[in-house]
């Protein structure tokens, strides 16, 4: 591989966004691994290694911890068959699929949540009394008797 293909470690941590030191851990725990090394022990890294590097970051953001990130990811550096490196490519990219239908249908509870805290402030546009300590900042509703929707009671 011809050196002047790639970056030294700086230079692909601005490109990456991150930094040395989060380089070098990824490297301490097999995640990411410079594509070489000069005699002086600087690395280098490929310009395309930084899609690996957010391959980590979006399975982290998904929940995943980086041993788990890690078991995922190495097929890259065993030397398997075709079959098998396309079965665990597979693997990877299904658990992926999962922690985001995962964290979709989190956040559409959150919507839905939020969705009754608009229904309830609007409610709340009709209503006489004005959140006080002397009504509870309205907690329970005076209109209801129920509870305010937990995205809005600690502003009542």
């Amino acid at each position: 591989m011809d050196r002047k293909d790639l970056l030294k470690i700086g230079d692909f941590a601005r490109l990456a966004e991150t930094n040395l030191r989060t380089l070098r851990y990824y490297e301490e725990l097999g995640l990411l691994s410079p594509a070489a090394r000069s005699a002086g022990g600087f690395r280098y890294y490929r310009k395309t290694d930084v899609n690996r590097l957010n391959m980590i970051r979006h399975m982290q953001d998904l929940g995943l911890q980086l041993e788990q990130v890690g078991e995922l990811m190495t097929s890259r550096e065993e030397m398997l068959d075709q079959e098998a490196f396309l079965s665990r490519v597979r693997i990877a990219l299904r658990a992926q699929d999962s922690l985001l239908m995962k964290r979709i249908g989190e956040l559409e509870d959150q919507r839905m949540r939020i969705a009754r805290s608009l229904t309830k402030v609007t409610e709340c546009a009709t209503c006489k009394a004005k959140p006080s300590k002397d009504n509870n900042y309205c907690e329970p509703c005076s209109i209801t008797g129920m509870p305010l929707p937990l995205p809005i009671s600690a502003l009542f």
